[in-house]
């Protein structure tokens, strides 16, 4: 399928470097391409996640000369990837800056700030006592945010404050301090505001911005109706686009920043709209998931070509599908257990991952599962299975796909959201009212 005289689409060879399983399935798509791919998973309760799909390797640092490109799909990376490219080696991934941008929600309000983008008011804490005495003296509704590089099951005690003095969260902080000290020992209070949560993102090359740019919702919360605990991310209804208010009032804006850190990979700003301003909320700087398991829904060019051209800071524009794509995440009970629920673990380790139609696997992408001869199992322990993905000229022709495939799956207990996508018609109305679509 390679054209050997093209640079851009002869095979290469693509080393992943991970905290934990999450870009198995962009892995995976370039293998699929004809790239060899190598890759390394830190999280030593994933020992078994990918087997049969991808080739796994003990420790990064070995193969790093054998790659072609070198990606890092997550925060904590940014040392390692600067030394590697002032090495000459062509890596997608974070630097010191970008990850700092993620990880410290303060630093990253600040530099939004020095930037000149709108922020909302937010103070971090170290001390949970300290935080309680501000409410006090500073009475108001606010969102509690986990903040540093903050475990997944960490980052599921974000809350957003009901009541307009601040008592329920009042409460919570005074019942929890002690144990939440341990579970997420930084957090940030942020002011309260309304509107529609939207997100914006592009790759960025060393230099610049890839365009179109990728317009995101994503469902943070476990059910529909955006009720339970708030998850990494249950799905997200995405959209390429020319620049727009959005864009330009927000990510543009950091373009010198992310210039002189020598950022290359995806960034993101997630952000509440309404009819008086944005206010951005945090960053991504890497890869989102599901979000990239979506793009791939959407992205025409290769995966090869344009990881390969990023890295090597070229500038091109993304071929991309009109209309939307749409990913939801599929889960199973085990997303709920703790490491040591043995007994609960036990039940789905193994367990096939069925198809009614094994060759109905449009859509489907991998997150924690191996190949096992052909086989599907559910692999390592965080509970999330696939993703499934569809795509449409409406979000409903979308959303059509994506749940028509979902029920090509057959997993024991098996659960997800079935409203993905589905207020896109009122919050696009608001959206478009307020000029920040087009």
């Amino acid at each position: 399928m390679f054209d050997k005289n093209d640079p851009h689409f002869s095979p290469k060879k693509f080393l992943f470097v991970s905290l934990e399983s999450l870009s198995g399935d962009l892995a995976w798509h370039l293998t699929k391409e004809g790239h060899e791919v190598k890759v390394y998973i830190q999280a030593k309760s994933d020992d078994d996640v990918y087997d049969g799909f991808l080739n796994r390797v003990d420790a990064w640092e070995p193969h790093a000369a054998w790659a072609d490109v070198v990606i890092f799909d997550d925060v904590e990376f940014g040392e390692a990837a600067e030394k590697l490219r002032r090495e000459g080696k062509k890596v997608i991934g974070g630097t010191v800056y970008t990850d700092r941008l993620e990880i410290d929600r303060e630093f990253g309000q600040a530099e939004l700030k020095k930037y000149d983008v709108n922020v909302l008011p937010s103070w971090q804490f170290e001390n949970y006592e300290e935080g309680i005495r501000f409410i006090k003296e500073n009475p108001g509704r606010y969102v509690f945010k986990p903040s540093g590089n903050t475990p997944s099951g960490g980052k599921g005690l974000l809350f957003l404050g009901q009541e307009e003095d601040g008592r329920d969260l009042l409460g919570l902080l005074e019942q929890n301090k002690k144990s939440w000290s341990k579970k997420t020992p930084v957090f940030l209070l942020q002011k309260y505001i309304s509107g529609v949560e939207v997100a914006v993102g592009a790759f960025f090359n060393g230099s610049d911005f890839i365009y179109p740019i990728c317009v995101n919702f994503e469902h943070k919360r476990i059910y529909p109706g955006n009720i339970g605990p708030f998850s990494g991310e249950m799905g997200t209804l995405v959209y390429w686009s020319s620049p727009n208010v959005l864009f330009d009032e927000t990510l543009k804006k950091m373009l010198p920043a992310l210039k002189e850190s020598g950022y290359i990979g995806y960034i993101d700003i997630n952000c509440i709209v309404n009819g008086r301003g944005i206010y951005p909320l945090e960053f991504t700087s890497r890869f989102g998931f599901p979000t990239i398991q979506i793009q791939l829904e959407g992205i025409t060019t290769p995966a090869g070509e344009w990881l390969y051209r990023l890295a090597h800071g070229e500038s091109f524009e993304l071929k991309t599908k009109k209309g939307f794509q749409l990913g939801v995440r599929i889960l199973i009970p085990t997303y709920f257990a703790s490491d040591n629920d043995e007994e609960l673990l036990n039940i789905y380790k193994d367990v096939a991952v069925a198809f009614k139609n094994p060759n109905g696997l449009d859509g489907i992408h991998i997150e924690d599962v191996k190949n096992d001869e052909g086989t599907w199992r559910i692999a390592g322990v965080s509970g999330v299975v696939l993703v499934v993905t569809g795509n449409g000229t409406t979000v409903e022709s979308a959303r059509k796909m994506a749940y028509g495939r979902i029920k090509n799956i057959l997993i024991p207990n098996m659960f997800y959201r079935t409203d993905i996508g589905s207020s896109w018609a009122t919050e696009s109305d608001q959206l478009h009212t307020w000029g920040y679509l087009r």
